[in-house]
């Protein structure tokens, strides 16, 4: 037979687009229009329906960036029509290519209902089925006339990305406006040849199946009368029966497709229309829900339902039933699907607190999955806390996106730092809205892992990023494909449906340990430091603000501020998400966020002065209150003392030019040109920095990525540096114990202050960067005389190991990590810790030394900021404060309690009385990252801590209160069953820790 392949696959696309697709609307009349543009900021529903619009015709434009239009449209269904389907068709001016990216509608009754969303990919309204013929028709659309900020040509720096810059020019051409009939069996045609065109062409050229579809196909479009595609539809199906019939070999991988719209809580939109996206999108996932039985759809994200419940009541009496009816499944147990690498541990622990409890008490659902399609990589302290929440499975398939090494698992289990594992899943479909396409389902079961283990995986499936959801066409492809043969089976099932039957084939999946490091995105780390900054501020600011605030509610009877504390956190927790936290958002996301963080911090120092001036009562005692895990000063943890005064810091010249910094613990020299040349322990008579090189040395790199200018930092960044050497001014600070240091490069300016605290071995760098650089990215380098093969760096309840060296391709692509308050390095007898109070990214190196003083040179550097153009073009701009410590001879004790002095340095207060601590912990290495009252407002005291060192430990808390009964619970301060309560005497609770272990404990007050 002549191989005529080719020809018939041409035909089938031509026929598609040119005669069948069109001929699914065989008929129609257009509608009347009328629209009003609000003024400034969306309006309640109720203003938009009453506002009087004007008459607009199709073709006309519309919509300024970020405006919002109501459109009003009206017509009648014709009498001729009666009987058949009939439906709006409302397009606003889509590019059907970027759903969720540019304008979208909800569209309403008169009486204010909402009926269904409006999207590039959904631009039909049902008006009957079957119509009777006369009825008139008027509806409603919100319209969002969002800019499309990534367009054809990406990553271009647009003034759009806020409203305060963006111009007002219409974008917009409103396109068809029409009622139209809907012939059902040419659209169920359409749905025919697509899933068999889509799938012949993944089969294999010579495969039997692939020519038995394309005889099929062809005897189709032969019955098709391409002057009478209505009228031949029927005929054109009836070819295509019993290759649709045959079913899939019993060999087939297995799908589990769930209906899904990631909507980003903020990124390429404001926060605000991202509650209008949620809105859209959740009525039209309502809706599909009432007209196909076997559709499944799950949303994560706690806070985006939330916004339904408050903004769209009508809309949440939708969701609420179907959440009852098992079809709208709430997941991940999260408050916003949250970047993992920098939320500190209360935070991380509180996103699945505040997400679970949300879903609990709305419907009385607990989720056992972390859903996290698209963060930026995973901590490797992740895997305790979804334990301790509750939980056991984690599904993301981001790390598919990993531009060095391809993950070896789709399906296994993942260690974390404490040896908890959690039953792991990365769809192979390598998206998070799969649409039903042959090429996306093959390319799953070709491209699945486990293949011989295991069978199956998941398919999150719908439009996402700016929302959207599932379609009907991809619900209609699910069916034909439920039992197929040659594809893969689909089957629309919840998340847990489908880990219960994962875990239960897959019973000895392999292992992963540590973190789920994601070679891409890395300057995520760095981008919009002040977003990062207003995160680390408010995560201590919560911790003493709960510290304090239960304290005195204990001691003195001072009103806990439950509500306020939740509010605020839910807010903190928000702006973790995985595009504001790590600065991939626009300009106004980023903007509105440093306002929410300096309202934050206010309303925190608030209740902070109010609960210690409760404790301190009125006095002339000049007292210290200690919020850290750490005596500091002399002053215990969590009390307010007397502060111990510890000897001096001397300031003399450094000869042939600086100065030189001693408290007797330290000598640091600092050059003419503002370095440090030496960092001297003198109790361990060791020198710190590297022979010939300089601490304190910025580092200036050009920064321009091949693409995703605000998330990545490629390798070649290093090819070029410039070391910011030359300095302005070189002087003893005010305070004489201290050095200042002025440098100027570019258009920017650098004052540093240098100093060195009495009794203390700690040098503290604090650095103030006036920056108007462009795709530039600026360092500060710690080049250390110290031998690592590996170094520490603080993660979520404990820290993780990372190589110095590079010996693969695996320990080369982190080029870049992520670090909380410190880094660690150190050789057998001593370390060296650089520590920070609102930095993440950075970089350690080791290089052998080949002249002179042979040995190892291991260098941190610190990445400070960055001025990515895109999204925002404006990155960065402006003052920047930064603290930083070196802490010579340290070990990982020291780096521990170092890095949460700085983050939580002493406040002082005059009052009559010392405060007595409410807990203590006789061991270091057990650190307590939580005292608070209990959430459900019984008064219980909550403890929350964890091994911090690495290695086991036994240690006595001690309660400062008469304790009646100490329960062990989970993060929602649950009992946790099958946990013995500690051994206790009174108020000294006995534990046992293994390296990193987290316990909550739950004290019940006498």
């Amino acid at each position: 037979m002549h191989d005529d392949r080719s020809l018939v696959e041409g035909r089938l696309k031509r026929v598609l687009d040119e005669r069948i697709r069109p001929a699914v609307y065989p008929e129609s009349v257009p509608l009347q229009v009328a629209v009003w543009h609000a003024p400034g900021e969306p309006v309640p529903v109720e203003e938009g329906l009453a506002a009087e619009p004007e008459p607009i015709e199709v073709g006309a434009r519309w919509g300024a960036p970020w405006g919002t239009s109501w459109f009003r449209v009206t017509g009648t269904v014709p009498e001729a029509w009666a009987g058949k389907t009939v439906e709006a068709l409302l397009d606003l001016g889509f590019d059907e290519n970027m759903p969720g990216f540019q304008c979208e509608g909800l569209v309403y009754r008169p009486d204010g209902t909402p009926v269904k969303g409006l999207n590039p990919r959904n631009q039909w309204v049902r008006i009957g089925a079957p119509v009777e013929g006369g009825e008139e028709v008027r509806l409603h659309i919100e319209a969002a006339s969002n800019p499309v900020i990534l367009g054809y040509h990406p990553f271009v720096p647009t003034q759009l990305g806020d409203k305060e810059t963006a111009d007002s020019a219409p974008q917009y051409t409103l396109a068809r406006m029409d009622l139209a009939v809907l012939d059902e069996t040419v659209w169920q045609l359409v749905i025919d040849l697509e899933v068999l065109g889509e799938l012949m062409a993944e089969l294999p050229a010579d495969s039997p199946r692939r020519w038995e579809i394309l005889r099929a196909v062809d005897r189709a479009l032969d019955a098709v009368d391409l002057q009478d595609v209505n009228g031949t539809a029927t005929r054109a199906r009836s070819q295509l029966t019993e290759v649709l019939a045959a079913p899939a070999v019993p060999s087939a991988h297995r799908i589990s497709a769930v209906g899904h719209a990631h909507i980003d809580s903020a990124w390429l939109w404001p926060l605000r229309e991202t509650v209008r996206k949620v809105a859209r999108t959740t009525s039209n996932m309502t809706a599909l829900i009432e007209d196909e039985p076997d559709f499944v759809f799950a949303m994560s994200q706690a806070q985006q339902w939330a916004w339904v419940k408050e903004h769209r009541p009508e809309v949440w009496a939708r969701v609420k039933k179907a959440v009852a009816e098992g079809r709208f499944v709430p997941a991940g147990g999260m408050w916003v699907e949250s970047d993992t690498n920098m939320p500190g541990s209360e935070a991380m622990a509180r996103q699945f607190v505040h997400g679970k409890r949300f879903f609990l008490d709305e419907f009385g659902i607990e989720n056992e999955e972390a859903w996290l399609p698209d963060t930026f990589g995973f901590a490797a302290g992740l895997p305790q806390i979804i334990k301790a929440a509750g939980s056991k499975w984690l599904l993301t398939q981001k790390i598919s996106w990993s531009r060095t090494n391809k993950f070896p698992h789709h399906t296994f289990q993942w260690e974390g730092i404490d040896g908890t594992r959690i039953f792991t899943h990365f769809p192979p479909v390598d998206t998070y809205n799969c649409s039903m396409r042959g090429s996306e389902l093959a390319h799953a079961a070709r491209n699945f892992k486990d293949k011989g283990n295991a069978r199956r995986s998941l398919a999150p499936s719908g439009w996402g990023d700016g929302g959207g959801g599932t379609t009907r066409e991809m619900i209609a492809k699910a069916a034909r494909l439920r039992d197929l043969e040659g594809s893969a089976t689909v089957v629309w099932e919840t998340p847990q449906k489908f880990f219960e039957k994962a875990e239960a084939e897959y019973t000895h999946p392999p292992v992963w340990v540590g973190e789920l490091y994601l070679e891409l995105h890395r300057a995520t780390l760095t981008s919009q430091a002040k977003t990062k900054q207003g995160n680390r501020r408010s995560e201590h600011l919560l911790r003493e603000a709960e510290l304090w605030a239960a304290t005195a509610a204990v001691r003195t009877g001072f009103p806990y501020p439950y509500e306020e504390l939740d509010r605020i956190w839910k807010t903190v927790l928000l702006h973790q998400f995985h595009d504001i936290l790590p600065g991939s958002s626009i300009a106004w996301v980023h903007r509105e966020a440093r306002a929410t963080y300096d309202r934050i911090a206010a309303e925190l120092e608030a209740i902070i002065d109010a609960a210690q001036r409760a404790l301190a009562g009125e006095g002339t005692t000049e007292l210290v209150f200690n919020s850290a895990p750490h005596a500091c000063d002399g002053v215990a943890a969590g009390s307010a003392g007397t502060p111990e005064t510890v000897g001096e810091t001397s300031l003399t010249p450094r000869p042939g030019g600086g100065h030189v910094l001693d408290n007797g613990l330290l000598r640091i020299q600092i050059d003419a040109a503002g370095l440090v040349v030496s960092a001297y322990d003198i109790a361990a008579d060791r020198e710190t920095i590297a022979p010939g090189k300089a601490a304190n040395l910025l580092q200036l790199h050009p920064d321009f990525p091949n693409m995703w200018d605000a998330w990545d930092v490629d390798a070649f960044y290093r090819n070029t540096v410039k070391d910011l050497t030359d300095a302005d001014e070189v002087t003893p600070g005010e305070d004489g114990a201290s050095v200042r240091i002025v440098r100027s490069f570019g258009d920017s300016r650098v004052t540093q202050v240098l100093s060195l605290t009495p009794g203390e071995r700690r040098l503290v760098l604090e650095t103030e960067v006036d920056w108007h650089e462009t795709e530039k990215f600026l360092k500060l380098a710690f080049p250390l005389d110290v031998h690592a093969e590996r170094y520490a760096s603080e993660t979520q309840f404990g820290h993780f190991h990372r190589p110095t060296h590079t010996n693969t391709s695996w320990e080369a692509a982190k080029f870049e990590a992520c670090n909380h308050r410190f880094v660690h390095v150190a050789e057998p007898g001593f370390g060296v810790a650089v520590v920070n109070d609102s930095t993440y990214g950075h970089d350690v190196t080791r290089t052998v030394r080949t002249d002179g003083d042979l040995g190892t040179t291991t260098t941190v550097r610190v990445s400070l900021l960055r001025a990515p153009r895109f999204p925002d073009p404006e990155t960065d701009q402006g003052i920047h404060r930064f603290r930083h410590a070196l802490v010579p001879g340290a070990d990982i004790g020291d780096a521990v309690r170092e890095g949460w002095r700085i983050n939580l340095p002493p406040r002082r207060l005059t009052g009559a009385d010392e405060v007595a601590p409410l807990v203590t912990v006789d061991q270091d290495a057990v650190v307590v990252t939580a005292v608070k009252l209990a959430d459900d407002g019984s008064g219980d005291v909550v403890v929350r801590f964890h091994e911090a060192h690495g290695g086991r430990t036994r240690a006595t808390l001690t309660a400062g209160f008469e304790v009646a009964d100490v329960t062990v619970t989970d993060l929602l301060e649950r009992p946790l069953e099958q946990t013995a309560a500690p051994e206790r005497d009174g108020g000294r609770i006995r534990v046992r820790l293994r390296p990193f272990e987290l316990v909550t404990l739950r004290l019940r007050r006498a």
